[in-house]
């Protein structure tokens, strides 16, 4: 009795050691990678969290990966469609810029005909870096059944460490 009752204090006590100690960081290479990431967000201006997510994958492929030998493809079908539009030039005087640097990297932003038709547009209504395609299900089957990884970029709120409220104990 007494050995299990020390068998479990000494487990115990090394796991609540382990609560205080830092995570790792795994760097590993990443090698050369293929995505299709589908955007369909609530609103326009969503679009810029998913072109953070981008910026943010080519970023980590080129520190860890090889992204001379990757390729990204964004199939959007969302209220985001607006942003991609050449029509709204004037509500959103940036955009274009920022799509622009990204197709330069090699993205390749591909708009749904029928989510663009729902909305008003043709498909010679968007930027010059936008293809549109018939479908975005079927382009995202399409990228998929190529090998390239499906990333849902979906929005979320996000919040920094400093908005969290302590519990009263931790104070």
């Amino acid at each position: 009795m007494r050995r299990l009752i020390l068998t479990w204090l000494f487990i115990a006590t090394s796991a609540w050691a382990g609560a205080d100690a830092p995570s790792k960081f795994d760097g590993s290479l990443l090698g050369a990678q293929r995505a299709v990431y589908q955007f369909k967000y609530q609103t326009p201006e969503d679009l810029l969290q998913g072109l953070g997510y981008i910026n943010n994958h080519l970023n980590a492929l080129k520190e860890f990966g090889d992204s001379a030998n990757s390729h990204l493809v964004v199939v959007a079908h969302g209220n985001e469609l607006h942003m991609l539009s050449r029509l709204n030039r004037a509500a959103y005087p940036d955009i274009y810029d920022e799509l622009k640097s990204l197709s330069d990297q090699g993205v390749q932003f591909r708009v749904c005909r029928n989510a663009a038709n729902f909305r008003g547009y043709k498909a010679d209504d968007f930027y010059d870096v936008v293809t549109v395609v018939p479908a975005a299900m079927t382009e995202l089957a399409k990228w998929q059944g190529k090998g390239y990884a499906y990333v849902s970029g979906n929005v979320i709120q996000r919040t920094k460490r400093a908005a969290l409220e302590q519990p009263a104990s931790i104070k």
